[in-house]
C-alpha cells in the first residue's frame, strides 16, 4: 500500500484527492452525541489540504435505501470537521449531481468539501457489479487521486471503498494505516497473557471471531447479551433474557473447544436482573435484583454483569500483556446498567497491557462514561472490520488498497 506520506512526497498542490472517510456518527435530532470517527479521519484531510490538496470528503452514514432521507445528511458531520479543521468545509448536496460538481469545482488549493451521504445512491452498495461499477465512475470524475481513511467500511464491498480505488491513483490514509498497525498486534505480533473481552447484544455476531480466537486468546470473558445464550447453554435458567437458541449447539461446540484446548472461556457468576426494560431516553431509575447467573428468574431479564463478575473479570485483566475488547457488557445507555462496561474500561485503565477498544458501542461507551481516550492503548473506528480481520478475512477496502 501507498502511504499518505509517500503521497504528499509525490505532491498534491492543486490536485482533487478523494478522500473516503467514516464519518458514521450518531447523531439525536441533528445534533452529533460523539465525533470520535470525524476526529480520527482530521489528522488525513488536515495533512492534504496543508499540502494544497483540494480535498473532496465522502462517506455513508446510516442505512438509507439508495435515495435521499433528511434524517442521514451529512451536512451535521461536514460541519463538524470544519470546526475541528479551523476552515470553511463546503458541502454538496448530491453525491454525483450538479451540486457535488458544482463544489467540487469551486475549490482551491487546502480548501475542502463534503459531499452528501453516498448511501443515498443505490450504487453505493448494490451487488450488482455493473451498477457498483457505473456509481464508482461517476465518483471517479471528482477526483485525481483516491486515498481510503475510512476504516469502519473497509469490511463492505461498496462502490466508494472497493471500486472506486481502481479508478485512481490510490494510497492508505493514516487511520488505516494505524488500525491495521494495532491489529497485527492482535494477530501476528500478540504479546501473553491474551485476553480477549466479548460482549454485545448477538452471539450470532461473535461466532466467527470466538472460533478464531479460540486457537489464539489465553482467555475469552463473555458478557452482555450474548452471555444469556452460552449460560442456557450450560443449563441455567435465563429468563427472558435475550437468547438465541438457534446458536446453543454451536456455543456448547465452543466451550468444549476451550476446555479441550485450554483456553479459558469466562462466563458471568452474578447478574443484574429486572422485569422491565429501562427507559433510555428520560434514564428513569430502574428496579433490579442482583443473582447468581444460575438463578435469573423465570420473569426477569439480564442487563448487566453484577458486582462479583466485575471483580473476577478486573482480576482476569489484570496480569494481560495484551487486551481486546468488543461490545459492552450491560445496557451502558443506562447509568443503573452501566457498572459492567464501566468495570471493564476500568480494568483496561489500570493494567499494564496493550489494550484494544474494538470500536462500535464499546468506543461509544468509553466516551460517554467519561474515560479518557488516551488511557487506552488504542480505540478503534470500526468494530465490524476490527471482528472481521481478527475472523482472518480478506477485507475488500484493504484488498482495494493493495492493487
Amino acid at each position: 500500500m501507498k502511504t499518505i506520506d509517500e503521497l504528499l512526497a509525490e505532491g498534491v498542490k492543486g490536485k482533487r484527492v478523494f478522500v473516503r472517510a467514516d464519518l458514521n456518527v450518531p447523531l439525536a435530532e441533528g445534533t452529533i452525541t460523539d465525533d470520535g470517527r470525524i476526529r480520527a479521519v482530521q489528522p488525513t484531510i488536515a495533512k492534504l489540504a496543508e499540502a494544497g490538496a483540494r480535498v473532496v470528503v465522502a462517506s455513508h452514514l446510516g442505512r438509507p435505501k439508495g435515495a435521499p432521507e433528511p434524517a442521514f445528511s451529512l451536512a451535521p458531520a461536514a460541519a463538524r470537521l470544519g470546526e475541528l479543521l479551523g476552515a470553511d468545509v463546503a458541502f454538496a448536496t448530491d453525491t454525483v449531481g450538479s451540486s457535488a460538481k458544482e463544489t467540487v469545482a469551486a475549490l482551491t488549493d487546502g480548501q475542502v468539501a463534503v459531499i452528501e451521504n453516498l448511501r443515498f445512491n443505490a450504487g453505493e452498495t448494490s451487488k450488482d457489479d455493473a451498477e457498483r461499477g457505473a456509481f464508482a465512475d461517476a465518483l471517479a470524475e471528482l477526483a485525481d487521486i483516491y486515498v481510503g481513511d475510512g476504516f469502519g467500511a473497509v469490511h463492505r464491498k461498496h462502490a466508494s471503498v472497493f471500486d472506486l480505488p481502481a479508478r485512481l491513483p490510490h494510497a492508505v490514509g493514516q487511520l488505516i494505516a494505524t488500525e491495521v498497525g494495532v491489529l497485527k498486534k492482535l494477530t501476528d505480533e500478540v504479546k501473553r497473557p491474551y485476553v480477549v473481552v466479548l460482549g454485545g447484544a448477538k452471539v450470532s455476531d461473535k461466532l466467527a471471531v470466538i472460533d478464531e480466537l479460540l486457537g489464539k486468546a489465553d482467555r475469552i470473558l463473555i458478557g452482555g447479551g450474548m452471555a444469556y445464550t452460552f449460560l442456557y447453554a450450560k443449563g441455567h435458567e435465563v429468563g427472558i433474557s435475550l437468547l438465541q437458541k438457534d446458536q446453543v449447539d454451536k456455543v456448547k461446540e465452543y466451550m468444549a473447544r476451550a476446555e479441550s484446548t485450554g483456553v479459558e472461556l469466562v462466563l458471568p457468576v452474578d447478574i443484574l436482573a429486572s422485569s422491565d426494560f429501562p427507559d433510555l431516553k428520560t434514564k428513569a431509575p430502574a428496579e433490579y435484583i442482583t443473582v447468581d447467573a444460575d438463578k435469573i428468574p423465570a420473569d426477569k431479564e439480564g442487563l448487566d454483569i453484577g458486582p462479583k463478575t466485575r471483580e473476577l473479570y478486573a482480576s482476569k485483566i489484570a496480569d494481560a500483556a495484551t487486551v481486546f475488547w468488543n461490545g459492552p457488557l450491560g445496557v451502558f445507555e443506562h447509568p443503573d446498567y452501566a457498572g459492567g462496561t464501566r468495570a471493564i474500561a476500568q480494568a483496561l485503565v489500570d493494567s499494564d497491557a496493550f489494550t484494544v477498544v474494538g470500536g462500535g458501542d464499546s468506543a461509544a461507551a468509553v466516551r460517554t462514561l467519561g474515560f479518557d481516550e488516551n488511557a487506552f492503548g488504542h480505540i478503534s473506528t470500526g468494530g465490524g472490520a476490527s471482528l472481521e480481520y481478527l475472523e482472518g478475512k480478506t477485507l475488500p477496502g484493504l484488498a482495494a488498497l493493495e492493487g
